[in-house]
Parts: structure tokens; sequence; C-alpha cells
């Protein structure tokens, strides 16, 4: 991420620098939101082992992972802490009660976008639209900019950890809604995922032009662009 930035330092070094405290900001909520939200599921599901390793908490500092939060800044994607979960002692049953948790963080942040995007939809403020007026830019344009960027980034999150290989969210929820049969052999694929993560965000920078995770970004972004515009 802020190596996308490295031009607008070049060219507006206060830009840049609006411009990644707004990241930061989301990112770190965003993260903290996440997994508070899986904390929550389980806790509600009768799953108490991440309350009492003190992850029910919306604090960031419980939530966030060192590599994955400075990947995170680097290049856009990263992780936070794994909650901790014992699926045995969920009352929805091992395979639904994961599934649950699981879809918990996704949709969490896509509730965090929206909430932060209302003020943008109803117009009660407009976010920044040219790097060269930050400078004259008055509060209601940066706190515009400041909830553009955390929407933006809340659904990228949301989507990314929707992505169905595993260890993402996305890969526990398909095994949620597979009959026995299809999940059980999927499951035992699992072994492989962090290296086809790793292998399609590698794509990302290398061949952007041929990567699955840049369309399913671009079109998440722009649904929700339209959606608030």
């Amino acid at each position: 991420m802020i190596l996308q930035l490295f031009d607008v330092l070049r060219e507006n070094p206060p830009a840049f620098f609006v411009y990644l405290g707004a990241i930061a900001i989301a990112m770190v909520t965003g993260i903290a939101f996440h997994e508070f939200s899986h904390a929550w599921a389980a806790n509600e599901l009768g799953d108490d082992t991440a309350a009492r390793q003190g992850r029910l908490t919306l604090n960031p500092l419980a939530h966030l992972d060192p590599l994955g939060t400075i990947l995170l800044f680097i290049v856009g994607v990263g992780w936070g802490k794994p909650t901790p979960v014992n699926p045995y002692r969920l009352s929805a049953g091992v395979k639904r009660g994961n599934m649950l948790v699981a879809l918990a963080g996704p949709l969490s942040n896509f509730a965090f976008a929206f909430i932060a995007s209302i003020p943008l939809i109803f117009g009660w403020v407009e976010p920044i639209g040219d790097f060269d007026r930050i400078e004259h830019a008055g509060g209601a344009e940066i706190l515009g900019t400041f909830l553009l960027l955390i929407g933006f980034l809340n659904v990228i999150l949301g989507v990314f950890n929707l992505i169905p290989i595993h260890p993402l969210d996305g890969f526990k929820v398909l095994l949620g809604v597979l009959p026995d049969g299809l999940s059980q052999p999927l499951a035992s694929l699992s072994r492989w995922g962090p290296a086809l993560l790793i292998g399609l965000i590698v794509v990302s920078f290398v061949a952007p032009e041929y990567s699955p995770l840049r369309w399913i970004f671009n079109g998440a972004i722009d649904l929700f662009l339209e959606v608030i515009t």
C-alpha cells in the first residue's frame, strides 16, 4: 500500500501524510473489528476461548499481528492475529459453528464500510478529489477522505478474507456450506492453501493484468463506489 503512495510522496508530501494517516486508521480499525467479530461470534455460540485470552475487545493491540500488519502497510495485503476458537464448544456444531464464526469477520468489515460511508452517501461530507488541493482542504473534506478510505479498505479486507483458500475465512465458509462428501476431501487439501495464496499475491504485483485478486478487488470497489455515489 505504501509502495503505491511513493509517487504521491514525491509530488505532494502533505497529501502523502494525510492519506497514510487515513490508511493506517482504516487498516488498524478494520483488522481490530474483524478479529473482535470472530471472538464475539464464538462467544455467542458458547466458546469463550477468545474472550478468556483477552480477544473480546476492540483494542487493536490485542488483534494486530506484527508481520501481517507490516505487509498490509507495504503491499496492501496482510492479516491480523488469528482468533482462537474451540469448534467443539460451539453450540451450532463444529461445521456450522466454524462457518458462522468465520463469516462474522468479513461481514463486520462490510458493515463497518457501510457505516463509515453514510455521511458520503447523504452528501454530508465529500472526499478530496485532487492531491494538489489538500493544503487548502477544509475539515469536512479531510473527514470525507478518511471515511472513503475506511470504507474502501474495509471492503477490500472483507472481500479478501472471503476468498475460499485456506487459511482465509472464505475457506471455512465454503466447508460449512458444502455437503460432507465434498467438504472433507477439500479440507484435506488445506495444506496447499498458503502456497496458493502467496502465488496469487505475487501474480498481482508481477503481472497485475492477469491477477484474479485484482479482478476481484476492482469489481468489489466498483460496486462499493456505485453504492455510495
